[in-house]
């Protein structure tokens, strides 16, 4: 079976997005032009930022999925979005609890859900 190896999201601007994400990540793409972007997420995952007026057949529009980012309890998704929150990203969802745990959303730059979260304590 074939592994997942690469998370592609469009992008209004490479060089807006790909800025956001080097901070969000403290990461340095392992590419970058002006029309595409790429940065290690973990072991064999990537994230590529592909500038949307040159992908083909045209996207539609951003916002139908998520890039999750687990952390490992309750207090740190709250850690995290008070650093986001200071930082200045845009946060679409406060922190609360859920079924599946302790979890905020915010938005990149093009409407891109980033959830945080963290299981229930066991």
């Amino acid at each position: 079976m074939a592994k997942p190896a690469l998370v592609l999201l469009y992008v209004d601007s490479v060089a807006r997005s790909a800025a956001f994400y080097r901070s969000l990540l403290a990461a340095e793409p392992v590419e970058e032009s002006p029309t595409f972007a790429m940065f290690p997420l973990a072991e064999g995952m990537m994230l590529g930022l592909w500038g949307r007026a040159g992908v083909l057949p045209a996207p539609g529009p951003a916002g139908g999925g998520e890039i999750d980012f687990s952390v490992e309890d309750a207090a740190a998704v709250d850690r995290t979005h008070a650093e986001w929150v200071k930082a200045g990203r845009k946060i679409a969802q406060a922190p609360n609890d859920m079924d599946f745990g302790r979890t905020f959303v915010a938005l990149d730059p093009d409407g891109h859900r980033l959830r945080v979260l963290a299981a229930p304590a066991s």
